[in-house]
């Protein structure tokens, strides 16, 4: 079992939901990568957050994931951590970083759908969040 990390920032469960998401399909792109860090490097909900906690975030998730329940306990740390104000940046941080390789997998959809429910998101404010991402990141 692992060891239950320290209590997140409000910073630090948004990136945990990035990396998390990242990681739904067990396959970690580069441009999910460089994603995360460009969100983090120019969001203002990012200003005071220091990037080395990447890292430990980020290994906290894979921790995570690695036990049978891993995926409720993220969303108990997250929940935790994060008013319900900034439930939806997460939902939409989350589909930035599913968009941003171009390409949505089954594994990365039921992330998606997952996280709607877990943190009780309106799904006309989710589609809309949804199309956002997708009109972002979108290609010729």
């Amino acid at each position: 079992m692992t060891q239950t990390p320290a209590p997140w920032t409000h910073e630090d469960a948004l990136v945990a939901m990035m990396v998390a998401m990242s990681v739904s399909d067990e396959t970690i792109q580069t441009s999910e990568l460089l994603s995360i860090e460009r969100i983090v490097g120019h969001l203002p909900i990012f200003a005071n957050y220091d990037a080395d906690r990447l890292q430990v975030v980020s290994q906290a998730v894979f921790d995570l994931f690695e036990d049978e329940d891993g995926l409720d306990a993220l969303f108990g740390l997250v929940r935790a951590a994060l008013p319900e104000k900034l439930f939806e940046t997460a939902y939409a941080l989350c589909c930035d970083v599913a968009a941003s390789d171009g390409l949505l997998r089954e594994e990365e959809l039921r992330f998606l759908q997952e996280t709607r429910y877990e943190l009780n998101l309106n799904r006309l404010n989710t589609a809309a969040i949804e199309r956002g991402a997708r009109a972002r990141h979108l290609t010729l």
